[in-house]
């Protein structure tokens, strides 16, 4: 197994509080959901890398970026190790919508509340066949099983 990598994963709220998630496709977790998010580069910043991923993937443009938590992401089948940094934000425009502007790395984006994601890693345990069933990609799995306390995000307003 390589080195851990580092990824940093956005909950980018809007002005109800929900977040997005997109659909995975064409690299490790294909067909999974997960946040808008990437590899931190040498010398950035947490915080700097989710403004660029965001606005990158969805054309969204963020404020008010904070660290929440981290997890450790083990994937053994796709023989990769990452450590994922957390962090929650606002979107600079309301009124702005998510973007598909990777069409090659993501389906679609989808505004959805932490009750109904961590439904969904409840549902990856017990009942894949739920109607409401989106299966997760790792790290989020993880925020909800390593992190049982984790209250989700808030907005900072």
């Amino acid at each position: 197994m390589l080195s851990p990598k580092v990824g940093v994963g956005v909950f980018v709220l809007n002005k109800e509080g929900k977040f997005v998630l997109g659909k995975r496709k064409g690299s490790h977790g294909h067909g999974t959901w997960a946040l808008p998010g990437g590899h931190l580069e040498a010398g950035e910043s947490f915080e700097d890398c989710a403004a660029r991923e965001v606005l990158e993937e969805t054309n969204l443009k963020i404020k008010n970026i904070r660290f929440l938590t981290a997890t450790n992401d083990v994937m053994v089948a796709e023989n990769k190790h990452y450590v994922t940094i957390w962090v929650a934000c606002e979107m600079v425009d309301n009124q702005a919508v998510a973007e598909n502007l990777e069409p090659e790395k993501c389906e679609v984006w989808e505004w959805v509340t932490w009750e109904e994601l961590k439904r969904c890693a409840k549902l990856e345990v017990v009942e894949r066949t739920d109607p409401g069933y989106r299966a997760l990609f790792l790290p989020l799995l993880n925020i909800v099983a390593q992190r049982p306390d984790f209250k989700g995000p808030v907005s900072a307003d």
